[in-house]
């Protein structure tokens, strides 16, 4: 078993800091002797692992580096991979896939981390189905979800809005656990038209507006679907193509990452140090998960990182490419 096939096994155990730094670290020292893109992007920083000792002094590989480019460790082959959602076929950029199972296994120990075992949910799904997207990572993941719950009524139901507002009542009245995941723009077209009391529904946005409909602010768009599905709160997933791991908000935004990913924020005019205010800039993540393509990615998104390590998403930096998962359908 080599070096990282072990650490694949261990990293959905961290539970502290320092068991985070040092995986990452030794992830590093790995991609650097290993990953050659990576190691010329080191060596171009003047990062390298006898200078880095610390979690804050890994280089982070610029996110379109890893989407434009096939950045795989020497030798070592993908099994499948997932495109993002340009809005034309030279925006559409491919994370490689070495090990499929690492990924669900990461979504499936993150979903339960947040929400505890999917076999307890029904999983509902305003998003295109697998066969129309099958390199989508965000339907890879909750196809996998619908699956592990084992229950009748999961699935995809974008194109049948009545069904799934019957469904929704039917599951309301059993009190069945339930889970509303869609892009932002077909949960709003749904909540156009129905309106439910459902208050122990989770109701999961996870972004996509842009070019589809009119902007809303986050408490504009989450005040109306609260209203139409008659929940409390609104959830969120942060994900992206280029990651194996998701974060999650419960509530207003606020975002908290699985033990073994983690936020950092980078000066949005220096890449390469700590913004001087030390709670706002772009973010940097280093995702364990993500260990057979490259664990550390400087985004295009710029956010806020609270001391608990949560954090929120205050838009894309300027400079960047609108995010395509707007345009997923």
């Amino acid at each position: 078993m080599t070096g990282l096939e072990i650490l694949s096994k261990s990293i959905f155990s961290i539970q502290t800091s320092a068991e985070f730094e040092h995986a990452a670290l030794a992830l590093f020292s790995w991609h650097y002797k290993h990953n050659g893109i990576y190691r010329i992007f080191c060596n171009n920083t003047g990062k390298t692992p006898e200078n880095v000792c610390s979690l804050q002094q890994i280089p982070c590989l610029p996110v379109n580096l890893l989407r434009f480019n096939k950045i795989l460790p020497d030798g070592v082959s993908a099994e499948l991979f997932f495109e993002t959602s340009g809005t034309t076929a030279a925006e559409t950029g491919r994370h490689y896939i070495v090990d499929p199972g690492l990924y669900l296994a990461s979504a499936m120990n993150c979903f339960r981390n947040f929400y505890g075992s999917i076999e307890d949910y029904v999983v509902l799904a305003l998003l295109p189905g697998y066969l129309e997207r099958q390199h989508s990572s965000l339907v890879y993941m909750v196809d996998h979800w619908i699956k592990c719950s084992n229950k009748p009524e999961s699935g995809f139901y974008l194109y049948d809005h009545e069904k799934l507002f019957s469904t929704l009542n039917s599951l309301q009245n059993k009190k069945q656990k339930t889970l509303l995941i869609g892009v932002t723009h077909a949960l709003v077209d749904f909540s156009k038209k129905y309106s439910l009391g459902f208050p122990e529904l989770i109701v999961m946005e996870t972004g996509g507006m842009k070019g589809r409909r009119k902007e809303l602010s986050r408490s504009e768009l989450h005040a109306v679907l609260k209203k139409s599905f008659g929940v409390p709160a609104i959830h969120s997933e942060y994900g992206m193509t280029e990651l194996l791991s998701q974060a999650y908000s419960k509530a207003d935004g606020i975002f908290h990452c699985p033990p073994w990913m983690q936020i950092l924020l980078r000066d949005v005019n220096d890449p390469l140090s700590p913004p001087q205010n030390k709670k706002s800039g772009a973010i940097n993540i280093i995702d364990l998960a993500n260990m057979y393509s490259c664990p550390f990615l400087a985004t295009d998104d710029g956010g806020i990182l609270h001391e608990d390590g949560s954090f929120e998403i205050t838009g894309r930096i300027d400079f960047s490419v609108i995010r395509g998962c707007s345009t997923m359908i």
